[in-house]
């Protein structure tokens, strides 16, 4: 799929839009699927993820990991089981501050990675399947899909 952008005009719209995107897109063999959100404070980050989770089946408060750093979600049964791993990046003072998280414990089928502001961690993230950067357009907020190309092993 190549680059694609959607503009939303509420909370919703973006929320509802992350449900679509992420319900059609299926985890990759042997690894987590990665999803990056890139953006300025306030184009619709926290919002987006808290849809995509909503739409996967998320209950209970959603909201953005910014003190914690990492929130983790078991979704409803499904084949395969799946665990969302939502991180915010935004106050990582050092990439080092990772270390201890256990990233690894997470790096393994039947995780989904939600990663908002992923450049805070240095390269030290695994490669991303799908980036979407956020940004205030006319009239909303601008989401674009950017096309990622992972190595094939």
């Amino acid at each position: 799929m190549s680059d694609q952008a959607w503009v939303t005009r509420s909370g919703e719209e973006t929320e509802a839009l992350a449900g679509r995107l992420l319900k059609m897109t299926s985890l990759p063999p042997g690894a987590p699927l990665v999803v990056e959100l890139s953006g300025d404070l306030g184009t619709g980050k926290s919002t987006f993820a808290r849809g995509a989770l909503r739409a996967l089946g998320a209950t209970g408060p959603i909201k953005s990991p910014s003190y914690t750093l990492l929130e983790t979600y078991e979704l409803p049964p499904a084949r395969p089981a799946l665990t969302a791993v939502h991180l915010d990046l935004y106050r990582l003072n050092d990439p080092e501050e990772l270390e201890n998280l256990g990233l690894a414990d997470y790096h393994r089928p039947g995780f989904l990675w939600l990663v908002e502001w992923p450049e805070k961690a240095g390269g030290r993230l695994p490669r991303p399947d799908l980036r979407f950067e956020f940004s205030i357009a006319a009239g909303g907020h601008r989401v674009q899909r950017i096309e990622t190309s992972k190595p094939t092993k």
